[in-house]
């Protein structure tokens, strides 16, 4: 059985780290430009992201990547992480949104009670159980329109050279105490999308760490480019 942190050993990690979430930067950004190149953010009107940390990636999208008119909630159950986020996205106050929340999978829905158009999930779904991944999944499914799409990075598996080999130590340290990882530990996704589409999966390695970005909705075929 996985032992992943509970909510609340994961709520009090992260208030401990507080802005330090950000030295991760440099692995997880050649992955978040990645998830940002295929998200198709530039059509999203209404953005739910599970976990924001420091608002380091909602800020980016505000800035650069999303309609004037979007409208951004943000969530995370880490008090600390909250302040920061709020503190960052001070600029984008009258179109963002950061809401603490228990870390549980009632989301909810836009301002206006429509459904998002966008899901972001990032280094959040690999702190999950299995079950609670499937949970999340669900509640995300519920979340979205139709054509919406959720748009996740988390850690993979690697698959060449000194990826291997950290992936293999990753998991060792997760399976001897997870609180050495902060909780995370490497996934493929797509093992828990039986029921979505899948319209794009890209391996990404910056500094020998494997980021696997996968972008899928709940409806049909919309004519994405797969891969």
């Amino acid at each position: 059985m996985t032992q992943t942190l509970t909510r609340g050993q994961a709520r009090r990690f992260y208030d401990r780290l507080g802005a330090f979430q950000d030295r991760q930067a440099f692995y997880e950004d050649k992955a978040l430009d990645v998830l940002i190149e295929h998200g198709k953010f530039s059509e999203a009107n209404r953005v739910l992201e599970i976990g924001c940390g420091t608002g380091r990636l909602a800020a980016r999208l505000l800035s650069d990547h999303l309609p004037s008119s979007a409208q951004y909630l943000a969530l995370d159950q880490s008090p600390r992480m909250v302040s920061l986020a709020q503190q960052r996205l001070e600029p984008f106050r009258e179109r963002a949104e950061v809401r603490l929340t228990d870390g549980g999978f009632n989301l909810p829905t836009a301002a206006d009670g429509e459904p998002f158009d966008r899901v972001i999930t990032t280094y959040v779904l690999d702190l999950l159980s299995d079950d609670d991944i499937r949970a999340c999944l669900a509640a995300v499914r519920g979340a979205l329109s139709a054509a919406g799409l959720l748009c996740n990075a988390g850690l993979g598996y690697g698959s060449g050279g000194l990826a291997v080999v950290l992936t293999t130590l990753w998991q060792s340290a997760f399976r001897l105490n997870s609180h050495l990882t902060g909780g995370c530990r490497p996934l493929e996704l797509e093992n828990f999308l039986e029921d979505w589409q899948v319209v794009y999966r890209r391996l990404v390695v910056s500094a020998a760490i494997t980021s696997e970005v996968v972008i899928a909705t709940p409806g049909i075929d919309q004519g994405f480019n797969a891969r």
